[in-house]
């Protein structure tokens, strides 16, 4: 092949886009903004009006880059002194941007579904490159590790959080099968619940077998040994689950009702193709009449 009939295409070093840059200069101008406000209000709180003032501003900690949605986003905290030299214990601490925070929030929430998405620790920094720019190469795999350690550190003390004095009105399960880290015929088995002033609460969250009984146990015990004693009255699910063997096992006054979500799909699932819009309006009709009489007239 003859010199020069070859072109290489290099990947770009980095591509200007004009609107995230300009998002990116607002957020910079508003967290400067609040933090400035923010200072204002701790002077203002702590500096009595007919005393010497005890902090004063004293300039800016160096500048450094808070990894967000938007990508980096450079922020200064500035420096409040305290010239009384009291050792009371009162110091100025953003709340916005904590001492040595790096990542903000919402990215710290979406380096964990990266990771359950199936994404290698080898390939985190290219796939966060587009989001974070050259301070991507800092997620090594070595970092994805900890960070992942985190994690599961995390969960461990949220799942055996204690539930003593918790009482439910109803139980809602399921088992939710994600494009994650798990064997294919394994699922995230899920228990919701709704106490008796309409809230709505995460009880359980735990890796099992959809149709298992013995895993649905496993996830009921452990929620009767941290201290949910009372039975809901009522709960609901899809017919499959193995959740109802188990249920019964363990709260066995609770009544059992059949989600209608589901049985609407099991219908669904066992028309011909030529019935089946039909068949949806028809079952819409029914899930959205006011009240049972209403629903019973179909």
């Amino acid at each position: 092949m003859g010199k020069g009939t070859v072109v290489e295409i290099r990947k770009p070093e980095g591509i200007r886009d004009l609107l995230t840059e300009t998002i990116r200069d607002g957020a910079r101008s508003l967290l400067a903004a609040a933090i400035k406000a923010e200072v204002a209000e701790f002077l203002a709180a702590n500096n009595p009006e007919d005393e010497k003032a005890r902090f004063v501003r004293n300039g800016y900690l160096p500048e450094r880059e808070i990894q967000t949605g938007i990508g980096a986003v450079g922020v200064k905290v500035p420096r409040v002194r305290d010239r009384s030299g009291n050792a009371d214990g009162v110091l100025f601490r953003s709340s916005i941007v904590p001492a040595y925070l790096r990542r903000s929030g919402s990215l710290n929430e979406f380096l964990p579904l990266l990771y359950l998405k199936g994404i290698s620790t080898n390939d985190f920094s290219e796939a966060l490159a587009p989001l974070v720019g050259k301070e991507a190469c800092n997620l090594s795999p070595g970092v994805i590790s900890r960070l992942k350690a985190e994690w599961e550190g995390d969960y461990d003390v949220w799942s055996k959080r204690s539930l003593k004095g918790k009482e439910y009105v109803y139980f809602w399960a399921d088992g939710i099968h994600l494009e994650a880290r798990m064997d294919d015929k394994q699922c995230v088995l899920v228990i919701i619940g709704v106490t008796a002033q309409g809230n709505k609460e995460l009880i359980a969250l735990e890796t099992g077998f959809r149709e298992s009984k013995e895993s649905w146990l496993s996830l009921l015990r452990s929620m009767k040994e941290r201290g949910l004693t009372k039975a809901p009255k009522l709960a609901v699910g899809d017919g499959a689950l193995g959740f109802w063997g188990a249920l019964t096992e363990i709260f066995g006054e609770t009544r059992h009702q059949r989600c209608w979500f589901h049985k609407m799909g099991n219908v669904l699932d066992k028309l011909p193709k030529s019935l089946l819009q039909r068949a949806k309006k028809h079952l819409q009709d029914i899930w959205m009449a006011p009240t049972r009489e209403d629903a019973c007239k179909f």
